[in-house]
């Protein structure tokens, strides 16, 4: 236990020189002083079985110190050069985003023939502009062909770097011991930790990165597989749709909780080649629940956490017209990939309220079923919480494709054949 000053006095003989001391003011908080520069710089020093200063821990003390001559003599002798790293960064010609370019869509262009020379007559080049026109315009609306492009941020984490390493945005050499940088837990993208904050939301998940379908992020999922959305959702609709949709109380009775966990096993495991089909699974209610397990384990709901609240005021609106617009507005919060897939589940759940008279389940009892399914409350107080579920039972969009149909343009949106679709209501009791 020493004074600042006599810490100074002591260190004063040599650079690099440190010392822990106990703070007479606060004893058992203990300061790293290192002497650098010919100042002595202190440091509160954090310890949880390992030492720590920042974020990076160290599992000694001379690790500690180390790693911080490094940082500190970098950014003192290069700090004009490391300011000039996110201005000037050479992102767009490096390895990672060449090798990630989405490939030429050629076989969506027609074929070229020979013409004779000279410029074509005017009927005919608008003809040919029309036919090319309608011919990529078919193409894009093709749902096989190609995956709507959804933007993505990228998931850092921050990261230790074996052996000298790079940074891929701005190509300069990332310093220090351990936790030198951040590397993308989706696409595998590494850059300094200044530079993750100028890096563009073209994250393109890798699937050797993305190692499970459940509880995975929605558009970190559609965008590793390329496809418009969730695998899991395509396949189990198809499946309930194909040999389940008349099935007394779809949706509400709840299938075997093991062969649920199988089902989800299967995904994570095999991905897009999971069998769910009626050979393994005879019961639909497992694949219902299948279905609904996956949107109870999205890390953000289906309608998430910031469009919430503005489905929670539309809820309270009583003139339809001006609900149906504050519904719209709540849609345009939502991320294109989750907007996509909630337009694909309520055209299946109108199918589903078609054959109510075989199913028993109307648009109420779906309701019940996948409000609190689709929908969680952020972190609210638990009164606030409460006092939202007499809101819930109209908080997803009533008539939802018809706001789906206007609103398509700006989110890629295709709500086939859904009609008007039903309200989502919710109880309080636990779901199954």
């Amino acid at each position: 236990m020493v004074s600042r000053d006599e810490a100074d006095q002591l260190l004063s003989v040599a650079e690099g020189s440190y010392l822990i001391r106990e703070s007479q003011r606060q004893p058992g908080t203990y300061t790293l002083a290192l002497r650098f520069g010919n100042q002595t710089k202190n440091f509160r020093l954090y310890h949880d079985g390992k030492h720590f200063v920042g974020e990076k821990r160290f599992e000694s003390i001379h690790d500690l110190v180390t790693d911080g001559l490094i940082t500190l003599y970098i950014e003192t002798k290069a700090a004009e050069y490391i300011a000039k790293m996110t201005i000037n960064p050479i992102y767009e010609h490096i390895g990672y985003t060449t090798l990630n370019k989405e490939p030429t869509l050629k076989k969506h262009l027609p074929v070229c023939q020979e013409v004779p020379d000279g410029p074509a007559p005017q009927g005919e080049r608008v003809d040919e502009e029309k036919g090319l026109t309608s011919l990529v315009r078919r193409a894009t609306l093709k749902d096989k062909d190609h995956a709507t492009k959804y933007e993505k941020v990228h998931n850092f984490k921050v990261h230790t770097f074996r052996g000298p390493h790079w940074c891929e945005y701005c190509a300069n050499f990332m310093w220090g011991l351990i936790a030198q940088g951040v590397k993308c837990a989706d696409c595998g993208l590494n850059v300094h930790k200044q530079c993750s904050k100028m890096v563009p939301n073209d994250c393109k998940p890798d699937l050797k990165h993305v190692k499970k379908v459940y509880s995975c992020d929605l558009t970190t999922l559609v965008k590793a597989h390329n496809s418009k959305r969730p695998m899991v959702v395509d396949m189990c609709i198809q499946e309930i749709e194909s040999r389940g949709v008349q099935s007394e109380g779809l949706y509400r009775i709840s299938g075997f909780s093991d062969l649920i966990e199988d089902v989800k096993l299967a995904f994570d495991r095999d991905g897009e080649k999971a069998d769910i089909s009626v050979n393994v699974y005879e019961d639909i209610n497992i694949i219902t629940g299948a279905l609904k397990l996956y949107f109870r384990d999205l890390p953000i709901p289906l309608i998430t956490y910031d469009a919430y609240p503005k489905f929670m005021e539309a809820a309270k609106i009583t003139d339809p017209d001006k609900r149906l617009e504050a519904h719209h507005e709540g849609l345009k919060l939502l991320p294109p990939a989750h907007c996509e897939t909630l337009c694909y589940l309520m055209a299946h759940l109108k199918r589903v309220t078609q054959n109510d008279k075989d199913n028993l389940m109307n648009a109420e009892n779906l309701g019940i079923v996948f409000g609190p399914t689709l929908m969680r409350a952020p972190d609210l107080d638990a009164m606030t919480a409460l006092n939202d579920i007499r809101y819930q039972r109209q908080a997803t969009p009533d008539r939802l494709h018809c706001t789906a149909q206007r609103f398509k343009t700006l989110h890629s949106c295709v709500a086939t054949d859904a009609g008007s679709i039903p309200v989502l209501a919710t109880t309080g009791r636990p779901m199954r």
